[in-house]
């Protein structure tokens, strides 16, 4: 609340020039440590976290040690833990901060997910970037930046800005600046009038410089062919399938060998598309999906998994933002499963009662009936031990909203401990319902 009241007295210009200066400031303080390693930015509204991920497992197959920092977690070499921070984006002296750490530890390549709103703090600025990868473009964080233009104009000043970032020269060799971009989305055509050393793209739908081919999905495994390389990861959804061909590319770019990347497998990726399994006769998954464009993805990726019924429980949105997606899910939720179990996720200073029924609003439309086939919680605790409680053999029990994040937020900034995925195990075993 005081941020607020503090950001309305002394006026944008104001501080977006103190943002600026802080993130000048920050780089300068730690010693620009981005200048001495290959930075990888990732950006788009889906695919952002996994995509960092998933280059971050391929550069170590490759024994090149790297760094990341995204929405989920934190690496540095072998050290790895989750995002405490809700924030995708540190601010500007954590990340330098983070930067440094790499650099200590003797990283060759830092991935940074990059956020919209971060750009729009200038957090990106003091982060020399060497390739920016683009994911896909669609609605979201709208009443943050005021409308869809805002939002797609704050992106593209990341790209915007890469040629004017000094090259380095790094073991002898002069880095180049690259941009890589979802050829498969339109947004690709406004990015083109910007030009790095080279401009890449990928997709499967149509033709770019790396081009997907046999693109099949089925059964917990997505995979398909580069050139004449089979890929395959124990992903869902044709949607990761992008994130794996995007990293790829990228390695590629780099000049780096991407049939030895590949060899060593895809990890989970915590909080995404997690699967939790303690012996229960039922499936559990519990995964981010904050917006209707990554939540529709998700309900065609599970379609891939044989199943009873699909027991939802649905996050309801976070307070202050984005209030119109509310009945959106609301109302995909209601079609897609059986049971919708609508529950608090991060109100902040809106009424999490409020929240729940706006997005119940959306189930009921679908068709969904209230105490029935739509039930609503507001302590999420009990919203997932209801839906375990339900879940009869071969049932899929969904989790969204949270991943692995590891607070809740509610009113005058204060934070309660959580985890979605720790919850579940401690109900499974209270239910008896695990055999581990």
């Amino acid at each position: 609340m005081i941020k607020k009241i503090i950001k309305k007295l002394i006026g944008k210009k104001i501080l977006s020039r103190y943002h600026y200066f802080l993130a000048r400031t920050a780089s300068f303080v730690y010693g620009s440590p981005s200048e001495k390693m290959i930075v990888i930015g990732v950006t788009g509204t889906n695919g952002k976290t996994t995509t960092v991920n998933i280059i971050s497992q391929y550069l170590d197959c490759l024994q090149k040690k790297n760094g990341l920092a995204s929405t989920v977690n934190f690496k540095v070499g072998d050290k790895k833990w989750l995002n405490k921070k809700k924030m995708t984006m540190l601010g500007r002296f954590q990340t330098q901060a983070l930067l440094r750490q790499m650099l200590k530890a003797g990283c060759e390549y830092a991935i940074i997910e990059t956020s919209s709103q971060g750009i729009e703090q200038y957090r990106h600025i003091g982060i020399n970037y060497d390739v920016l990868i683009f994911t896909n473009l669609s609605p979201e964080h709208i009443e943050a930046h005021g409308s869809f233009e805002n939002y797609r104009a704050a992106k593209e000043k990341l790209f915007a800005g890469l040629n004017s970032l000094p090259k380095k020269n790094i073991n002898g060799q002069e880095i180049k600046k690259i941009i890589i971009s979802n050829i498969d989305d339109s947004e690709t055509l406004r990015l083109k009038k910007y030009q790095p050393d080279k401009f890449l793209t990928y997709g499967f739908e149509n033709s770019g410089d790396y081009q997907g081919t046999n693109l099949q999905a089925g059964e917990g495994m997505v995979s398909f062919k580069l050139n004449s390389q089979e890929i395959r990861a124990k992903y869902l959804g044709k949607f990761n399938a992008y994130n794996i061909l995007a990293a790829l590319t990228c390695l590629s770019a780099l000049g780096l060998d991407t049939k030895q990347a590949v060899s060593c497998g895809l990890r989970n990726i915590p909080g995404r598309q997690e699967w939790i399994k303690l012996g229960q006769n039922f499936k559990i998954m519990v995964d981010y999906a904050p917006e209707p464009e990554s939540l529709g993805q998700l309900y065609e990726a599970i379609k891939e998994v044989s199943r009873n019924k699909l027991i939802h429980v649905l996050g309801s949105c976070g307070g202050g933002r984005d209030q119109a997606r509310r009945p959106i899910l609301g109302k995909m939720a209601g079609k897609m499963a059986d049971l919708v179990i609508v529950t608090n996720e991060d109100p902040y200073d809106d009424d999490p009662q409020m929240i729940i029924d706006n997005v119940a609003q959306g189930a009921l439309e679908a068709g969904k009936e209230l105490n029935k086939t739509l039930l609503k919680y507001l302590d999420r605790r009990k919203a997932i031990k209801r839906a375990l409680s339900e879940a009869k053999e071969n049932d899929f029990v969904l989790i969204t909203g949270k991943g692995a994040e590891q607070f809740i937020c509610v009113a005058n900034e204060k934070k309660i401990p959580w985890d979605d995925r720790m919850v579940v195990k401690e109900e499974l075993k209270n239910l008896n319902l695990s055999t581990k």
